[in-house]
């Protein structure tokens, strides 16, 4: 479905759960933050009711996110239900990897087709300063699984900060000369926590590409948020996605659902739209989607504002 200013609107990203087994310095604050009851979660009976009328209106890729999707019991049960459904033909998730490895063969017999892992640093002391409680071996671990298994593109999410991971960027370079991932880079953004630290750790891409001209540019799909690049004789890729610097709301293609069962049309506007109600009535869920995505707003003003409008951190909205 198009939505008023002619986008393609085919992907929807679902928050399983606001809980997460991290808690990562520009997402959440080290205390964690107070969980959602069991009864302010959608059951995933409820999710499949809004991924199936999703589907009547052109929805055809589904993300799995958080918090963390895998503390969720019988995340691979969703999954499998959500393979079922007629006309989704992707269905994805976003993880930071640790309890990956014991779930990937499950998650992939499930029907799931690709796994975005998020990792911002290759030092294990470094990335127990930034998770504040993870393991950097488990992560690693994952990667490997879920490379063995064949679930690819393995593409592993990087925040980078200034002050604190930037100087690991030929680090990450090396690893794609061994181990065929895409690791992308991704602006820090003024959101949740991280507008505690944007204007100390922001960074442009175009400072490292200038660093770097071994890189050399690939052509990408006109939906990518990435600008891929490649380096000679590497088994991986890199990519940059810059929410905040060139934003890409021209070409976005996804609504949000967040696991108390609201839409966010844009992932850092403020306005939400309730579809609890309509769980039981499916031609009013259809049309309360329907106006979601047509009335998705034409962009976010976070260069102009220097901090999101939405009132959740992004570990209530999904990554």
């Amino acid at each position: 479905m198009k939505d008023s200013y002619g986008r393609n609107i085919n992907y929807l990203r679902i928050s399983v759960t606001d809980r997460c087994n991290l808690r990562c310095i520009y997402c959440m604050p080290e205390e964690g933050i107070k969980s959602l009851s069991h009864d302010d979660i959608l059951r995933f009976e409820d999710t499949l009711k809004i991924v199936k009328a999703a589907t009547t209106l052109g929805i055809n890729k589904i993300r799995y996110t958080g918090g963390e999707p895998l503390v969720m019991k019988n995340i691979d049960k969703l999954i499998y239900e959500t393979s079922k459904l007629p006309g989704i033909d992707d269905i994805s998730i976003t993880t930071n990897g640790v309890l990956l490895s014991d779930m990937a063969e499950d998650l992939k017999k499930a029907g799931l087709n690709r796994v975005n892992i998020s990792l911002d640093t290759l030092d294990s002391d470094k990335y127990k300063r930034i998770t504040r409680i993870g393991s950097l071996d488990k992560v690693m671990v994952s990667i490997d699984k879920c490379l063995t298994l064949g679930i690819k593109p393995v593409k592993i999410n990087t925040v980078l900060m200034r002050g604190i991971n930037d100087t690991e960027f030929v680090d990450f370079l090396n690893f794609i000369r061994e181990v065929p991932v895409e690791i992308r880079f991704i602006e820090l953004m003024p959101i949740g926590e991280g507008i505690k630290m944007y204007e100390k750790s922001k960074l442009s891409f175009m400072e490292l590409l200038e660093l770097h001209p071994e890189l050399t540019q690939i052509k990408t799909p006109k939906s990518s948020t990435a600008e891929l690049y490649k380096l000679e004789g590497a088994k991986g890729k890199i990519g940059f996605i810059s929410p905040v610097s060139c934003k890409f709301c021209l070409d976005c293609n996804k609504i949000r659902l967040t696991s108390t069962g609201t839409i966010k049309p844009c992932l850092h506007s403020k306005e939400e739209i309730n579809l609890r109600e309509y769980l039981n009535n499916e031609e009013m869920l259809t049309a309360s989607i329907k106006s979601a995505i047509f009335n998705k707003p034409a962009e976010h003003h976070l260069q102009e504002e220097s901090a999101s409008r939405s009132i959740k951190g992004m570990s209530q909205i999904g990554g």
